[in-house]
């Protein structure tokens, strides 16, 4: 079984707006995580806060590629994921992103409602971004309700 949960949009803005929106945690607290404790960076250990919901999750930082590449782990121990984030670059005016999430586990009696749930989360949040990046909309943000 692919367990490999995988998300795709186009964002009618450039690789570089898109990029920095992910990596900057002040811009990526109008559309996703309310805090974060660094920018996105290879190598670094990161905290993101929900506040609304009162959480948060370690990522580790394993790899980034400027304006092209992002890719992390995240979850509880035994139960992290990787998380890549593909920026793909079409004629500086619009981008295509996509978010493949891997490593859940096939025999987790919860998988399928984990990769829904996952799926879920990240089509929220490419839509979330979406609208920050192209309509300055900020208040989409931990909206999403179980």
């Amino acid at each position: 079984m692919d367990t490999q949960v995988i998300t795709k949009l186009k964002i009618l803005k450039p690789a570089n707006e898109v990029f920095e929106a992910i990596v900057d945690p002040e811009k990526m607290a109008n559309y996703w995580f309310s805090s974060g404790t660094a920018r996105v960076e290879q190598g670094k250990k990161i905290i993101w806060r929900y506040d609304e919901y009162n959480a948060e999750v370690v990522i580790n930082v394993l790899e980034v590629e400027k304006n092209r590449k992002i890719v992390f782990s995240w979850g509880k121990e035994g139960q992290e994921t990787v998380v890549t984030i593909e920026l793909k670059d079409l004629d500086h005016t619009s981008t295509i992103i996509e978010v493949n999430e891997s490593g859940l586990k096939e025999d987790d009696p919860e998988i399928v409602s984990k990769m829904i749930g996952q799926k879920e989360g990240w089509v929220y949040m490419l839509t979330c971004l979406k609208g920050y990046l192209e309509n300055g909309i900020n208040i989409l943000r931990a909206s999403l309700i179980h």
